[in-house]
């Protein structure tokens, strides 16, 4: 059996050197986790697992949420192959999994089947270490706030003149009002951000907008983030408590294709 690990940044991203056999053995599933928690980004270059293997190492390291096709889910702006194609647009702008949710999942784990030609690159970013970098008075005072987040808040993004049908179908989904530093069962603290952070509650709205994207800009400071450059046959799998990520620009028609397996949530945001 063969297991190392190599850091790619001071700050976010370890690749990890093994074998399918090895990793399906389970025999290093805490030693993953662990470097998960840590790092929040774990990569396999080239691992080159099939569906059935990716489940089965997914299981290793928890709960498998049970999603899509007998568990994997295609990530394709392809409506023939994924319905829900209009609505993962906003995966071009940073994000949690899950802010809508009182438990996210815990982790994504994504393996590269189908690559566009230009872009499609996925960037991660730290929101551990972001909040372990901010100043004393900074932690005390964020410590008290409240976050607005909402489906309608993120698919702005993507459609900024919607209908009043879009806008209606978003609502179905309830906001949920989340603290903006998860204090977490660990001991650890990390940032919660992104394009589903709508507004500060008691803050004017203006001014706590401009808090959120200060903070945003902050946390996706190149220093907290790792892009991955992908390779058809990679599998990443991101701590979807400790960061945000976002895919970049590529070609809507340029039929990428990323089979997703999910860890389930094993803790709140409160």
């Amino acid at each position: 059996m063969s297991f190392s690990s190599t850091d790619l940044t001071p700050r976010i991203g370890t690749e990890i050197h093994s074998d399918i056999t090895t990793l399906l053995s389970g025999k290093y599933a805490s030693e993953i986790r662990d470097i998960l928690e840590r790092r929040g980004v774990v990569v396999f270059r080239e691992i080159n697992m099939s569906d059935a293997q990716q489940l089965a190492f997914t299981a290793t390291l928890g709960n498998v949420v049970d999603e899509g096709d007998k568990g994997i889910y295609k990530v394709t702006l392809d409506t023939k192959e994924n319905a829900q194609a209009e609505y993962l647009k906003g995966a071009f702008y940073w994000h949690i999994d899950g802010t809508t949710l009182n438990v996210p999942i815990l982790a994504s784990l994504l393996t590269a089947k189908r690559l566009s030609e230009t872009g499609g690159d996925t960037e991660f970013c730290n929101t551990y270490t972001a909040y372990d970098d901010l100043s004393d008075e900074e932690k005390q005072e964020y410590h008290n706030y409240k976050v607005v987040h909402s489906l309608e808040n993120a698919q702005l993004y993507v459609h900024p003149e919607p209908s009043y049908a879009e806008i209606s179908g978003w609502r179905h989904v309830p906001s949920n009002t989340l603290p903006l530093v998860w204090k977490h069962k660990s001991g650890r603290n990390s940032l919660v951000l992104g394009s589903t952070a709508a507004y500060i509650e008691g803050m004017e709205y203006q001014a706590g907008r401009a808090l959120l994207v200060k903070l945003r800009d902050y946390a996706t400071n190149p220093k907290y983030v790792y892009r991955h450059q992908w390779k058809v046959g990679d599998l990443v799998i991101w701590d979807n408590t400790g960061t945000m990520h976002r895919a970049t620009a590529y070609p809507l028609d340029s039929g990428r294709m990323m089979h997703r397996t999910k860890l389930a949530g094993e803790e709140s945001f409160a």
